[in-house]
């Protein structure tokens, strides 16, 4: 029933659930008001699209009109990261969109250059054309039902593939996918210019030489790693860090302000020192990108611990790839101390990080009994291997 949505029928249900928020009560009500003039089926699957559509909403600015499974949007790429990758393509060749889910990255890709579109899931392929021509992304688009593993790619002058990592419904195991990783990257010699989707876990060290991986993060969270074949590597690692927020709304590849963390000159190794006046917290893609010690020398910072992805600097910088905390409070920790320093700062909401530290963080919060009209951030972490405490707020903050 659910391709049933895309039948006049469907199309019209789904209209008349245009900016619905279809909670349970709410969906037991849509329900009985509609089955009166729709099969039962089509009322369901339409209530669920409905519900999906506003779920992603955080990835694509045009959700009300585009039509989702449940997997495929778990696993889509959302409209920012997809517009990052599809740059990597020249607009001139045909690339093959391999596992191309309900579309997510073929939105991108289709607006760039011309798209062979592969899924052997019809119901994910059928929405995924729907949806790049909600974008106007179909003009150049072609679709093929199969098994990527089976597909000659005679013709093809680049591949992008999203290896699912769900089957039969169900969560593959961390590491897995279909097709499996070494599959992907021998894909690399039948078709030079590859890239590969990955789950932002991925280890490096299974990243072959020549390959790049770049790790992506949105604001302050990972979303997903991409490796890049030989033909399309322009760094061995890359962290790239994309604005999120309002610039959605703008549509694919607006606002993007990626920037590369491998640009930063080679310099003697990174000093280890006590925190300073500022502490630099890096973006989860130059943590996962093994980037920690290019950042500290672009920003003339050191480490206050060998293990520890903490940095700080007596000067206060801005880099989209590390939050910058102003430090108000720093020394060894000791619970009792940090707490009455907290109150005599007037600190009742604080944000507990802990980093290279044992310790519950719901119990620490009622310990230490805060009041008072601040907010800082209270990081718990080593220097030099010993236990430390730090009290920060962001520097246009004050306690």
């Amino acid at each position: 029933m659910t391709m049933a949505l895309l039948s006049p029928d469907g199309r019209e249900l789904l209209d008349r659930l245009a900016g619905e928020r279809v909670g349970p009560d709410r969906a037991l009500e849509l329900a009985q008001a509609l089955r009166g003039r729709y099969p039962p089926d089509l009322v369901a699957a339409a209530l669920t699209q409905q519900e999906l559509r506003v779920a992603a909403l955080a990835k694509f600015s045009r959700a009300e009109e585009m039509l989702f499974t449940r997997g495929g949007l778990e696993q889509a790429s959302s409209e920012i990261t997809s517009a990052h990758a599809a740059a990597r393509y020249p607009a001139d060749g045909l690339v093959a969109n391999l596992c191309c889910g309900i579309g997510g990255n073929l939105i991108a890709l289709g607006s760039r250059c011309p798209v062979l579109a592969v899924d052997l899931d019809p119901v994910s392929l059928a929405f995924a054309r729907h949806n790049a021509t909600v974008y106007g992304a179909a003009d150049r688009l072609a679709t093929v039902r199969a098994d990527v593993r089976d597909l000659p790619l005679s013709g093809v002058h680049a591949a992008f593939i999203d290896p699912a990592r769900r089957a039969g419904g169900r969560r593959l195991p961390a590491g897995r996918s279909e097709p499996p990783l070494g599959w992907c990257l021998d894909l690399a010699g039948r078709v030079a210019a590859v890239g590969i989707k990955a789950a932002p876990g991925l280890p490096r060290e299974l990243v072959p030489a020549g390959w790049e991986a770049e790790f992506v993060a949105v604001g302050r969270d990972l979303k997903e790693a991409l490796l890049w074949s030989p033909a399309l590597a322009t760094a061995a690692t890359r962290a790239t860090v994309l604005p999120s927020g309002d610039t959605l709304a703008a549509g694919p590849g607006a606002g993007r302000a990626g920037a590369d963390a491998r640009d930063m000159a080679p310099a003697d190794d990174v000093p280890i020192a006590e925190p300073g006046a500022f502490l630099f917290d890096p973006s989860p893609a130059v943590t996962r990108a093994g980037l920690v010690e290019d950042l500290a020398r672009l920003l003339g910072a050191w480490k206050i611990d060998p293990a520890i992805a903490f940095l700080s600097d007596d000067r206060e910088h801005r880099s989209p790839f590390a939050r910058t905390l102003r430090v108000l409070e720093s020394a060894p920790w000791h619970e009792r101390d940090f707490a009455r320093r907290l109150r005599e700062l007037g600190i009742g909401a604080a944000d507990i990080r802990r980093r290279g530290l044992a310790g519950d963080v719901p119990q620490i919060h009622r310990r230490l009994r805060l009041r008072g009209p601040g907010r800082a951030t209270l990081v718990l972490t080593r220097v030099s291997g010993r236990p430390w405490g730090l009290i920060c707020t962001d520097p246009t903050d004050s306690a």
